[in-house]
């Protein structure tokens, strides 16, 4: 391949445009016109791409608007009642704040679809909780609230499942289904390994609240537990489609903040619409440059070319997934998760459905190594904002969080090997696949 290859300078432009800073959405809408413009086409074709793709991705709008249902929830102080709930439940045995900080994260992983949103929104409260009166490091009190906030996007809703429905044409329904259980034995590892952490270090147990107090902490914490049971019953009764489940997680979670708990203002709910118009319009310039380099790697054939490739090296199901797990891996070490799911897993997808791996199956495998990603260094971002609110060091943050790593590693072996962990819900609500 020549150096002056419109692919080669495209790509070029690409990585040299990353290198220097620019936001990576905008250097694919460069690289793209690069292309076009190297390659002799019209460079009108990447705003063609680009309007195309958004205009006729109905499901797209779940982005935004699970964005800002996570941030009505953090304004509403909902995630402090949440806390109370889980400390309740959990909160009595060794490691107790550590397990409360890994529940409050499933429950909440029901209602925003964002690790980000999870971590950044109740990070600092889990953090505070968990290290008053020194009875955790801070370090571990920050690993921990990072690690968790992973599950965010594997318990549905998912915005990183709506990505990869973009790009695979997969149910997102099946999806979100999919994810219930990976979640849930990500968050059985977490709590094995903080519970081994405790006794290890001796770390306290946390004061018991009294059971008389069951009835009323839960009744305070019931509207915020419902959002999950409202959203998946409408999405798998026929009721309405995961697009309009993120519309009424948001209006649900602005009338639960509201009207039932009375903690946010018409000044709040403007701040959250500020932040979530910010997030979202990051996200849209991610997924627009993405659609437009998409058109340059269908172009070149770059799918069908890796497959040739994989296929010369007549890999099995299981070796494919195996290299499918490393290769995410490392790229979540280096790359932002919405970036490799847009531009580097639609090369995957063909493989993968050529080999006949189900796409509900591997979508789940790809969002779990994407997620473990957010806490692997030097990128992980998680890291970075867990490391922030805590105000301690990201290399005592990332020791600390070695162990959980390993253990969501074995967790993401379990799942991409034993494909029913994943399957056997979406099966019980008549999936085919």
């Amino acid at each position: 391949m020549s150096l002056l290859d419109p692919f080669t300078l495209a790509m070029v432009a690409l990585l040299g445009l990353s290198l220097l800073g620019l936001p990576i959405g905008l250097a694919m809408i460069t690289a793209t016109i690069v292309y076009l413009g190297t390659s002799g086409q019209d460079m009108s074709v990447a705003a063609e791409q680009v309007l195309n793709g958004l205009n006729g991705s109905y499901v797209l709008l779940a982005v935004p608007l699970f964005i800002f249902s996570a941030g009505l929830m953090n304004a509403g102080s909902l995630t402090d009642r949440l806390l109370r709930f889980c400390n309740l439940l959990v909160g009595r045995f060794r490691g107790g704040l550590g397990h409360v900080n890994v529940v409050q994260s499933v429950i909440f992983a029901g209602m925003s679809g964002s690790a980000i949103a999870d971590a950044a929104g109740s990070g600092k409260v889990q953090i505070d909780m968990m290290t008053k009166g020194g009875a955790y490091p801070a370090s571990y009190a920050a690993a921990l609230t990072a690690v968790t906030a992973v599950i965010g996007p594997i318990i549905p809703p998912s915005i990183p499942m709506v990505l990869y429905a973009l790009v695979a044409d997969a149910s997102i329904g099946y999806l979100f289904l999919g994810g219930v259980i990976p979640g849930l034995l990500m968050a059985i590892a977490q709590m094995g390994i903080n519970s081994w952490m405790a006794h290890r270090h001796d770390f306290p147990i946390a004061e018991r609240v009294p059971l008389r107090e069951f009835p009323r902490l839960t009744l305070e914490a019931l509207p915020a537990l419902l959002m999950p049971v409202i959203l998946l019953g409408g999405i798998y009764g026929g009721v309405m489609t995961p697009t309009e489940a993120a519309a009424v997680a948001a209006a649900y979670a602005w009338l639960i903040a509201a009207v039932f708990y009375r903690s946010i203002t018409l000044a709040q709910t403007w701040a959250a619409v500020r932040e979530s118009a910010r997030s979202t319009a990051a996200i849209g310039m991610l997924i627009a440059g993405a659609l437009a380099l998409n058109y340059v790697i269908t172009s070149e054939n770059v799918p069908n070319t890796v497959r040739g490739i994989l296929a010369g090296w007549e890999m099995s199901p299981w070796q494919f997934l195996l290299v499918v797990n490393l290769i995410l891996l490392v790229l979540g070490c280096l790359m932002e998760g919405s970036t490799i799911l847009l531009v580097v897993v639609p090369v995957l997808v063909p493989t993968a459905q050529a080999l006949g791996i189900d796409m509900v199956h591997f979508g789940v495998v790809v969002v779990v190594n994407i997620m473990i990603g957010l806490i692997t260094p030097p990128y992980g971002l998680l890291l970075f904002i867990c490391a922030k609110l805590s105000d301690q060091p990201l290399t005592a943050v990332v020791r600390d969080t070695l162990p959980f790593l390993v253990a969501m590693v074995a967790a993401l072996m379990l799942i991409t090997y034993v494909p029913e962990l994943v399957l056997w819900l979406p099966r019980q609500l008549g999936y085919q696949g």
